[in-house]
């Protein structure tokens, strides 16, 4: 008589644990940041007391918050939050855009790579900063030499990244699709488009936070509004405490929407991240 076959215990994974363990995980790494952001602004305001720092020099985080309770109440960091979201906002797509262009002609035509490539280098090498006076002689004072500016900041990161992406695009792939419809169009389409569309995506998350970069850049140089204007004001003052506020607006607003493009990213090109928004390999 045969002996019979050892039961073996099947440890079936519980519905929805993977899920539970994901949100876990982002609510611990979130409560170590808060930790830690808490120590910091704990610290800050002991030592602004312990050594009687001067505000005009180093103000403490309550006279930052009181004064950005003041600013909002009143509605001045609002107002100057829309002139430089304007600016940030027409930049960003326009230059996304420029940038998206000249990577699909770049990688589909070997003469636009030829001629066009080099002046992209050539333009990228030359600060922002030495643009920035010359764009508001061209342009005046509105709100035109800020939008050229940002553009011009950031069509290079998204240029980059979609280029990286397209080239990266596996040859075999390549030779099955081409050799099925053959069709340019049709190739990039299917193929090249969703491979690059990762690398997009993260050229458009270091975009939006130089685009904001380069909106107060300009704004420190020529505005009558914005949230670069009323830095400069604040620093004419030695209101540093109004300064810090308006900083921490700038601060928070970088923040989310670096967070809408990475969460956008995350839910369009689910294929190309990982659960944490890590790029895929």
């Amino acid at each position: 008589m045969a002996a019979p076959e050892p039961v073996i215990e099947r440890k079936e994974t519980l519905p929805g644990w993977s899920a539970r363990r994901a949100d876990y995980t982002k609510v611990s790494r979130f409560g170590a940041w808060l930790a830690s952001a808490i120590l910091l602004v704990a610290f800050w305001q002991w030592y602004t007391t312990k050594f009687d720092v001067s505000p005009a020099i180093f103000p403490g985080p309550l006279r930052v918050w009181q004064s950005l309770v003041a600013n909002s109440k009143d509605g001045t960091f609002f107002n100057d939050l829309i002139v430089t979201m304007r600016e940030v906002a027409i930049g960003f797509f326009g230059g996304s855009f420029v940038g998206f262009l000249l990577a699909l002609l770049i990688s589909e035509f070997r003469p636009v790579r030829t001629i066009v490539y080099p002046y992209v280098i050539g333009l990228q090498s030359v600060p922002k900063t030495a643009l920035a006076p010359m764009f508001l002689i061209w342009f005046g004072f509105g709100i035109e030499s800020k939008v050229a500016l940002v553009i011009s900041t950031v069509f290079f990161p998204v240029l980059i990244n979609t280029l990286s992406g397209i080239e990266r695009t596996d040859p075999d792939q390549l030779d099955m699709l081409r050799a099925y419809c053959g069709r340019r169009w049709r190739v990039f389409l299917r193929v090249k488009l969703p491979s690059a569309l990762p690398s997009l995506f993260a050229g458009l998350e270091l975009a939006i936070v130089l685009a904001i970069i380069a909106a107060v850049v300009s704004e420190f140089l020529g505005a009558v509004g914005g949230l670069g204007y009323r830095i400069l004001t604040y620093n004419t003052n030695l209101d540093m405490a109004g300064e810090f506020a308006a900083l921490a607006v700038l601060s928070v607003t970088g923040f989310v929407l670096h967070g809408i493009i990475r969460m956008l990213g995350q839910r369009m090109v689910f294929w190309g991240r990982h659960r944490d928004g890590a790029s895929g390999a």
